[in-house]
C-alpha cells in the first residue's frame, strides 16, 4: 500500500475538488511515460553484462559535476520537458514553466495538480552513478546522463517518494507500488548498461530477483 505523507494532507485537501471534478468528467489520469525500457529478457541479458564491482567512493561527488537541467530549446529546460511529457493537460507560460496540469506518479500512484509537488527523478541517482564509474567520466558525459531524454533515466514522481529514495540502489529501495518493480528494474538496468556503469553484488542480486519474476 502506498505510504501516506503527512505534509501532503493540506495539498490533497486543496486540490480535492479539482481532482474529483476530473474523475467525474471521466478524464484519463495522467501517467508518467519515460521511454520504454527493454523487456525483461533483454534486461536480464544486460544485467549479466554489467560489470560487478564494489561500490566506489563518494569522495569528490557534487551534483554540480552533473550539469542539469540543460536547455532543450524553445525556452524549455530538461525538467520542463519531462513535466510536459509525463503530465496530462499541461499548460505552460511563456518561459515554459508548467502553470497547470495533472501528474500521476508511477512510483506510488500519487496524483498531483501542482508541478511543485512533482520531482524529476534520476532513475539511477547521480550519486550512485558517481560511485559506479561516473567519477572518471568527462563533465559532458555526466551532463548527458543527468539530462537523458532518450533512455528511461528521467521520470516525474511524487517529491516525497523521490526524497525517500535518495541515492539508494534497488537492494535498498524500490518504489512503494510493487507492481512497478519490474518496470523500475528494467529501467535501472537499461541505464546502467547504456552508460557502462558497474553494479555491486547486492544490487545485482536484487535486480536479478525482480527480473526473474517479471
Amino acid at each position: 500500500m502506498p505510504k501516506v505523507y503527512a505534509r501532503r494532507v493540506s495539498v490533497a485537501a486543496a486540490s480535492a475538488a479539482a481532482l474529483a471534478c476530473t474523475l467525474v468528467l471521466g478524464t484519463q489520469s495522467a501517467q508518467a511515460a519515460p521511454p520504454t525500457p527493454p523487456d525483461a529478457a533483454t534486461a536480464r541479458t544486460y544485467l549479466a553484462q554489467i560489470k560487478e564491482a564494489p561500490q566506489g567512493s563518494q569522495d569528490g561527488y557534487s551534483r554540480d559535476k552533473f550539469p542539469h537541467w540543460s536547455d532543450q530549446g524553445k525556452n524549455c529546460n530538461t525538467r520542463e520537458v519531462v513535466l510536459k511529457r509525463d503530465g496530462e493537460n499541461v499548460k505552460t507560460d511563456g518561459k515554459c514553466a508548467a502553470t497547470s496540469g495533472t501528474w500521476k506518479s508511477a512510483y506510488d500512484d500519487g496524483v498531483w495538480s501542482k508541478a511543485s509537488d512533482v520531482d524529476i527523478d534520476h532513475v539511477v541517482p547521480l550519486s550512485e552513478a558517481w560511485k559506479s564509474g561516473a567519477s572518471k567520466w568527462t563533465t559532458e558525459r555526466r551532463r548527458e546522463l543527468a539530462n537523458d531524454l532518450t533512455h528511461s533515466q528521467l521520470i516525474a514522481v511524487t517529491d516525497n517518494v523521490n526524497q525517500e529514495k535518495g541515492d539508494k540502489d534497488p537492494a535498498k529501495w524500490l518504489p512503494p507500488k510493487t507492481s512497478y518493480h519490474c518496470t523500475y528494474a528494467r529501467m535501472w538496468v537499461s541505464v546502467k548498461h547504456e552508460y557502462g556503469m558497474t553494479a555491486d553484488s547486492a544490487e545485482k542480486a536484487a535486480l536479478k530477483k525482480i527480473l526473474d519474476r517479471c
